[in-house]
């Protein structure tokens, strides 16, 4: 059973506490529909750019951009690919996440993704089997011996298990999105494209957990502008071989390494959010005044004029007859008007004085 070593240090318990602050003020943060797909489109690309930087990728954050908002050829075509890939993953992210537990094939999936440059039609990725070393680049010698291929997927269910079972041990959610990143890089089950894996897999279990933060900030940046520091407080142990000591290493470094990010990229995103607000005082103003469901509902209107009480409910993820409820209410206070009042195809659009909110 998969049982990681970690202390909760003073500085773990009050980098747990700011994070979850963080995370309050955020959320609660008045940042209007066309603010929020800002933000979100420059953390995606950040992330995109930054995660596939890690593993040698050549590309610019410009030309990332360019690739995945124009396409065409922009550099090499593996970097392209990977860039594509790791694009077309973090979308399977933000369904996997709507999802309360974790599976072995989700993870697959995710890997096959991250390795077919963003193909639409891929096939679920087998681990690996045979042994994988991981050499240094430069001398040659061996930095980490992983599992041998026969453990690999006996290894991966105890993860999968312990990931699941988590929760209901009050572990905080940063911890476990931690810990999965680094025994998922131990256990190292491909030949390539663990390191992005891993990293897709800690956003999955951030965003399973409630901290999303809107989707708008980006971990990556932070390993990627210190890369000595990330490797170094991921390479625990008395020995690289993984049976010699790596299995039970205490991982408390890496555990405070990762919430120290979190935190670092947290509070890059409320200075974000803030600037904006600050610059918009009004609608700022305007946008408090609303209660956190019509906040979020305003994002269904940034592409569409008319909404239903089916996409309330698929939106909120709620019964029928309280979408239809809410509806009603929304409409009772101005919030909505009816547009088509067929009972059945009964159409909603949003009040002109909520419109500039937009």
């Amino acid at each position: 059973m998969f049982d990681p070593v970690y202390s909760i240090t003073p500085l773990i318990a009050k980098l747990l506490m700011q994070i979850s602050e963080l995370k309050q003020d955020i959320d609660l943060a008045p940042i209007t529909p066309t603010m929020l797909a800002h933000l979100r489109a420059t953390a995606r690309m950040s992330t995109i750019h930054y995660s596939t930087k890690i593993e040698g990728n050549r590309l610019t954050l410009h030309q990332v951009k360019e690739l995945i908002k124009e396409g065409g050829t922009v550099g090499r075509k593996r970097d392209e690919n990977e860039v594509l890939g790791y694009c077309a993953a973090l979308d399977e992210v933000d369904l996997l996440a709507k999802n309360k537990t974790l599976t072995q094939k989700d993870i697959q999936k995710l890997h096959a993704i991250v390795m077919n440059g963003g193909k639409k039609r891929i096939k679920i990725t087998p681990y690996r089997d045979g042994q994988n070393v991981i050499k240094d680049g430069v001398t040659g010698n061996i930095v980490f011996l992983p599992p041998e291929a026969q453990d690999v997927l006996p290894l991966m269910q105890e993860l999968v298990n312990w990931i699941n079972d988590a929760p209901e041990h009050d572990i905080p959610v940063p911890l476990i999105a931690g810990i999965a990143h680094y025994q998922f890089v131990t256990i190292h089950p491909y030949y390539d494209g663990n390191g992005r894996t891993a990293r897709l897999l800690a956003t999955l279990i951030l965003h399973q957990g409630g901290y999303d933060l809107k989707g708008i900030y980006c971990l990556e940046e932070y390993y990627a502008k210190d890369l000595p520091s990330y490797y170094r407080v991921l390479d625990v142990g008395p020995s690289h071989n993984y049976y010699m000591g790596r299995a039970k290493s205490d991982i408390t470094l890496w555990v405070e390494y990762f919430c120290r990010s979190m935190l670092k990229s947290f509070e890059s995103v409320k200075r974000r959010a803030l600037g904006n607000l600050n610059r918009n005082k009004d609608m700022a103003k305007e946008m408090r005044h609303l209660d956190a469901r019509k906040r979020a509902l305003l994002t269904l209107f940034v592409h569409e004029s008319e909404i239903s009480a089916k996409d309330v409910e698929d939106f909120f993820n709620i019964k029928s007859r309280t979408a239809r409820h809410l509806c009603k209410q929304w409409v009772d206070d101005g919030f909505l008007v009816i547009v088509n009042p067929s009972k059945k195809l009964r159409t909603y659009a949003l009040g002109q004085m909520f419109r500039k909110l937009l």
